[in-house]
């Protein structure tokens, strides 16, 4: 049954824990159909069968795919029974993947709601990196890059601060440092020995665009500005490169990347380093 509206469908994401899981795949997948869009409704936190009376009724309401992160037998009985009463398909995200699991180390699941957000070491871990991340936001206190996993460097809209955001969610510690032309680059930049150095570049054209949105959105003029002429976004470019080439810096090309594809691609930088020097 399809119950798609011209570019747009419903989709109901119920989770007893954040429902990060699920918006995180849901997404995934949603993006391969470039013609059609989802409405998503997200429903965290649904541990009670209160809680989930309304759930039902929005789904009954609204009709669509239902994607669901329940470990409650009761619940996904419910949930699942109500999808087949109205005619609309339903599927437990992790449901399979726990089958998978349970049939190769031949015992059960402990049925412990949002145990991927125990506090345990790996959680402290990426706090520390994100109060790192924060302190050390574009070129601030650059006494301290030595401590860092990574240092991201670039011109301005590269992406820094969001892909340094992206990797301390991680656990990496990243700090990022701004290239500009004719102001030189903190000495401690120049001495690094810890951290992995990565610069971000990209295409003027794509530069010039993203900065004339930024300056749109800010309200300010967009005119006689060498923030967005395309020779000084040129030479900006070239400044770059050249100061990479010469420290021996990693390039990573953010034109058409995503933040998590720039992510990725530098986890992979610094994992290759970590096995060389290890």
């Amino acid at each position: 049954m399809t119950t798609s509206t011209g570019n747009y469908f419903h989709l109901h994401m119920v989770s007893d824990s954040t429902g990060e899981t699920l918006i995180t795949v849901a997404r995934a997948v949603a993006a391969q159909y470039s013609h059609v869009s989802p409405v998503e409704h997200v429903y965290p936190l649904v541990r009670s069968q209160k809680q989930l009376d309304r759930v039902l009724a929005e789904i009954e309401e609204s009709p669509g795919i239902v994607l669901f992160t329940l470990l409650e037998e009761e619940l996904v009985s419910r949930l699942e029974g109500k999808c087949k009463e109205i005619n609309i398909p339903s599927l437990s995200i992790i449901g399979p993947v726990l089958q998978l699991f349970q049939a190769y180390l031949g015992v059960s699941t402990s049925h412990r709601v949002g145990a991927q957000h125990t506090l345990n070491a790996e959680y402290f871990k990426r706090i520390d990196a994100l109060n790192y991340t924060m302190m050390h936001d574009d070129g601030q206190h650059v006494e301290g890059l030595e401590e860092a996993d990574v240092v991201l460097v670039g011109v301005s809209r590269t992406s820094k601060t969001p892909t340094s955001i992206y990797l301390a969610n991680r656990g990496v510690r990243t700090a990022n440092v701004p290239l500009v032309p004719g102001i030189p680059i903190p000495r401690q930049l120049e001495t690094l020995t810890k951290p992995l150095v990565v610069s971000l570049h990209a295409a003027p054209e794509r530069l010039i665009q993203i900065r004339q949105n930024r300056l749109l959105g800010i309200g300010a003029r967009v005119d006689n500005d060498t923030y967005i002429d395309r020779q000084a976004v040129t030479d900006e470019v070239t400044f770059a490169r050249r100061l990479s080439a010469r420290y021996n810096w990693p390039l990573i090309d953010v034109t058409r990347r995503s933040i998590e594809e720039t992510a990725a691609a530098i986890m992979k930088l610094f994992a290759d380093r970590q096995r060389q020097r290890g």
